[in-house]
């Protein structure tokens, strides 16, 4: 093995993992570092900023263990995003916790502006709809409960930000945020791709104590304090996870969707800056956001879904079984049983935004029932974000084939449900990181080790579950997780008929 490298570090909510990925595309190189999540109170979920940075460095150094150091030609990171942490501009040191993008503790304050008629505003020039899981009702919650909080941030002595941001200021250097992860913030406004003054004003956070912000190929400070990784390595890439992935499927244009899987699960595409109105990618219920900039900011439509895989391993716990066991129950069950987990666990995600939603489960009898609820953890995957692309669909767009990524999608047989329930090709790649594979991918575009065309016509190794399922099957078992849903939602089942349109809260 000779020539350079890229080395690709994804921060995510459970875990921080490395890859090395050589010329070729080839991962040549792999760790991970396991994170953990607390939930002091019901709806909380925090981590702590330390353990996160802590994770950084454990997995390069296993990463790197191996390989000389000096051919590491570029980092690039792919960072989880929405969840916000304030820290000291001049120590780096964290002040507050990480309130993760889980994190339901903001609700109040978003009910709040709610009522002041500030949805309206945040939804066109964010693009995103006044909920909880974005980062600007994160930083009031944490400036209103850190010592003079709202004068440290006046004055400029902290500073708030996401992952990314809190992570590259650990090198020393001025505080900077990637603009796809400042797009999340709600205090981004998509359209000028800056800071937004009355989005602050709205949520009451100071410019002074906000990162600057910067291209997804930078410029960024360079690596200090990763050992054994050579100070002053440039980082050539920063993408928010979600953005990273659909860069790593090569989907740089409007048509491919991509589905990625983890915790929760995100579905995006990029959309046609032209046909963008207010804050509206022109689907109901589903975001705009700013995909990654390189020369120009580059928009996507995106439908977030709360919870995915943390389902199936809620699940399984609930079974008393591991999630590989849980994949083999519900391998038993052939067909969809009419069981229906809604997994509302903080209020649901895209497209009907309803922080009110609880979890439910429906359509248990006096039969066995374990099989049935572990095949129903896996359909409620499919069914949210089945749920997203009828809403895309009913804005007008098109969709060509569904591309994933995560680990649920190893297992075979969600991946069929998904291609019968959203109604088109899923291809699944190869390889199973792409987030981080998005990251290196950019970043070795920086550094002269890949290049546009060659990503274009990169052999991803996919493999492809065509639909099956007959429309009227599809449309009954649709109908059925409609009903399952407006129980979740405490609404009368004869307003959703699977309607995004009208049963969304317009945001």
């Amino acid at each position: 093995m000779s020539g350079g490298l890229v080395l690709a570090i994804d921060q995510g909510t459970s875990s921080t993992k490395c890859l090395v990925v050589d010329d070729r595309g080839a991962v040549v190189g792999h760790a991970q570092a396991p994170l953990s999540v607390t939930t002091p109170q019901p709806g909380w979920v925090q981590q702590d900023g330390n353990e996160i940075w802590d994770s950084v460095r454990g997995a390069v150094a296993d990463a790197l263990n191996t390989i000389p150091q000096d051919r590491i030609t570029s980092v690039g990171f792919s960072t989880q995003r929405e969840s916000c942490i304030i820290w000291d501009r001049r120590s780096g040191e964290a002040l507050t916790p990480v309130l993760s993008w889980q994190d339901q503790r903001t609700e109040a304050i978003c009910a709040r502006l709610r009522t002041n008629g500030a949805a309206a505003t945040v939804r066109c020039k964010s693009g995103l709809p006044l909920d909880p899981m974005f980062s600007a009702a994160k930083a009031r919650w944490l400036l209103d409960n850190l010592t003079a909080g709202q004068a440290r941030a006046k004055a400029g002595d902290v500073c708030i930000g996401t992952i990314d941001a809190f992570l590259l200021s650990r090198f020393g250097s001025e505080a900077v945020v990637e603009a796809g992860n400042a797009s999340r913030t709600q205090l981004f406004d998509v359209a000028t791709a800056r800071w937004d003054e009355e989005l602050l004003s709205i949520f009451d956070v100071p410019l002074a104590a906000l990162p600057r912000v910067t291209a997804s190929k930078g410029p960024f400070p360079s690596v200090k304090g990763l050992a054994p990784l050579r100070d002053g390595t440039p980082v050539g890439a920063v993408l928010a996870d979600s953005h990273a992935a659909l860069f790593a499927h090569g989907a740089f244009a409007p048509g491919p969707v991509k589905a990625t899987h983890g915790t929760g699960a995100s579905v995006m595409g990029l959309v046609d800056r032209g046909t963008v109105r207010d804050g509206n990618a022109g689907a109901p219920g589903v975001c705009l956001t700013l995909a990654w900039e390189l020369d120009s900011p580059v928009l996507a439509f995106e439908g977030n879904i709360r919870s995915a895989g943390s389902t199936l391993v809620w699940t399984a716990q609930l079974l008393g079984i591991s999630t590989k066991e849980l994949a083999e129950l519900a391998a038993t069950v052939g067909a969809p049983s009419g069981v229906h987990i809604v997994p509302a666990f903080g209020g649901l995600g895209a497209p009907w935004w309803d922080a009110n939603a609880i979890a439910t489960i429906s359509g248990l009898s006096f039969g066995p029932s374990r099989a049935p609820l572990a095949r129903a953890a896996l359909d409620s995957i499919a069914h949210q974000i089945a749920d997203t692309t009828d809403a895309v669909r009913a804005g007008g767009a098109t969709i060509d084939c569904l591309l994933v990524d995560g680990g649920p999608t190893r297992n075979p047989q969600l991946m069929q449900f998904e291609a019968d329930m959203v109604g088109v090709p899923v291809e699944r790649p190869a390889v199973a990181e792409l987030s981080a594979m998005g990251a290196a991918h950019l970043a070795g575009l920086s550094s002269g080790l890949f290049t546009w065309d060659g990503l274009r016509r990169l052999d991803r190794g996919s493999e492809r579950f065509m639909p099956r399922m007959e429309t009227e099957a599809r449309a009954k078992e649709r109908a059925a997780w409609s009903r399952a849903v407006a129980g979740s939602r405490g609404l009368p089942i004869k307003e959703t008929a699977n309607d995004p349109v009208s049963t969304s809260r317009g945001i």
